[in-house]
């Protein structure tokens, strides 16, 4: 009898224990797939922005930098490792977007007529909806790395992670610039 107790309780443990361990893993791909599809949204810029040079080269008085921050974003969305979330990477690339669209504000009002140009106008609406694509992207992907961590950091699941996949927590993603600028800190 005390054998039959035995082997039910360490029939339970180990379904709990792989029933842990499956969980990890879930959470684990939802989050990879969450950094799929903020690059995915971030990728959606790139014929947007070829055009957008097109479009900019067509005016011979336009500034050479802004093309430039265009060519440079373009290539860094390209750059973006679909498989690995490389956070400081994807800092980098928003950092670049906020500074071209500060620019591209700026050039627009040196020359009238690219503001009145619809292709242009068009174009700015499709980077306006990506980057708000962009940004719900990144909501989820860091409510995903939340859960993920949480899973594998409480406990008795960080055994079972220790033990099974030794999964380390995975960095969320932050805006710098917008942290900087932000005065309140919370104490935690």
């Amino acid at each position: 009898m005390g054998l039959l107790i035995f082997l039910a309780i360490f029939v339970l443990i180990l379904i709990w224990g792989i029933m842990v361990r499956n969980n990890i893993v879930r959470y684990f791909n939802a989050t990879r797939r969450s950094w799929s599809e903020v690059a995915n949204f971030e990728r959606q810029k790139v014929k947007t922005l070829e055009t957008l040079e097109q479009t900019l080269k067509e005016y011979s008085q336009f500034e050479q930098s802004t093309l430039e921050k265009v060519t440079e974003l373009r290539q860094q969305i390209l750059n973006l490792n679909l498989k690995d979330a490389d956070i400081g990477q994807l800092q980098h690339i928003e950092k670049l977007n906020q500074d071209l669209m500060k620019n591209l504000n700026v050039v627009v009002e040196n020359y009238p007529e690219l503001k009145a140009d619809q292709l242009y106008l068009k174009m700015m609406d499709d980077i306006q909806e990506q980057n708000e694509n962009v940004g719900a992207a990144i909501t989820i992907f860091n409510r995903n790395v939340e859960a993920f961590n949480n899973n594998i950091q409480i406990f008795p699941n960080n055994l079972v992670n220790s033990v099974t996949l030794s999964k380390k927590p995975i960095r969320p993603f932050s805006d710098n610039v917008t942290t900087q600028n932000f005065d309140y800190r919370p104490n935690f």
